[in-house]
């Protein structure tokens, strides 16, 4: 099958724009349901369970084979496992923080990937790579006020510390994924490997779910505004992973990737229209830094 065209530089960096802006409209949607009684369980599982159904749809329309090159199971179950604490960590953070800072931290995971790749034995990053890495820190700092949360005190700050440990957890997670399966599932079809992904996310939190591992975690929303929440960020999920899946092809990556770190900032002004979350000036100019910093990095080799 010969390699489709990729789309116009202009129109693949729309498409991408419009997906980064699909996944921050699910975050702010699952806070919603967060603030109306959703369990984390029953979030992930809701969201994974819809996206499923519609990569087992495609897999079956373009005929994939579902079996997977020896040697590559056992880091398959690994990536699955992986993407599902991720979504459980960045969850956990939506519903503790405001929702454009957990999507922030989670979002240094290049800074990570680096350095695992270089605790692997890979390339060691440049002067200029940790200059940027070090201007992303300093961005984050500005961004979590981190001064002013350590001279407080109380149960808010005790909330907003487990948010930003959550939220770090989920970029170190997605950063062991991307490393997983860069250098260990790069045989697997990318549709096969998405369709076991999310199949093993699903059963994470059904078994997870049953044993009653997250307190409350399996819990429906209470009232109609819940239930919104819980359907827009179904919706959202769904339809920004399988066109970004479907399109990926053809949208030149390597020079149109820096796009989707616009998703914070886009989380930014839906969770301020939504649920009325705003940052400070001084915020704001951090969250700015750590994006810029994020797509310098990324343009990095």
């Amino acid at each position: 099958m010969p390699t489709p065209a990729p789309f116009p530089r202009p129109q693949a960096m729309l498409l991408l724009a419009a997906i980064a802006c699909g996944f921050a409209g699910n975050h702010v949607a699952a806070r919603l349901a967060f603030d109306h009684g959703t369990g984390l369980l029953a979030a992930i599982l809701c969201r994974s369970g819809i996206t499923l159904l519609v990569l087992a749809a495609l897999v079956a329309w373009r005929r994939n084979p579902l079996a997977l090159p020896p040697g590559t199971r056992r880091w398959q179950l690994l990536l699955g496992l992986l993407i599902a604490v991720q979504s459980l960590c960045l969850y956990s953070a939506v519903a503790r923080i405001p929702v454009a800072l957990a999507l922030l931290v989670s979002n240094v995971f290049p800074v990570l990937l680096a350095l695992l790749t270089w605790a692997c034995g890979g390339p060691r990053p440049t002067r200029r790579a940790s200059a940027v890495m070090g201007v992303i820190l300093i961005g984050l700092v500005l961004a979590l006020d981190v001064p002013t949360r350590l001279a407080e005190a109380g149960t808010s700050t005790v909330a907003w510390g487990a948010g930003v440990a959550f939220a770090l957890g989920a970029a170190t997670a997605f950063a062991c994924g991307i490393w997983t399966t860069d250098h260990k599932l790069a045989t697997v079809p990318g549709a096969v490997r998405s369709l076991y992904t999310m199949l093993t996310v699903c059963s994470s939190m059904a078994i997870a779910g049953a044993a009653g591992l997250v307190p409350g975690g399996m819990v429906l929303p209470h009232d109609a505004p819940g239930w919104a929440g819980l359907a827009v960020l179904m919706a959202l999920y769904c339809a920004a992973f399988t066109v970004l899946f479907v399109t990926v092809p053809r949208l030149d990556m390597a020079r149109n990737a820096p796009v989707m770190n616009m998703e914070p900032i886009a989380t930014l002004f839906i969770g301020w229209a939504v649920l009325g979350q705003w940052l400070a000036p001084v915020q704001i100019a951090g969250a700015l830094v750590v994006v810029a910093g994020i797509v310098l990095l990324s343009r990095s080799r």
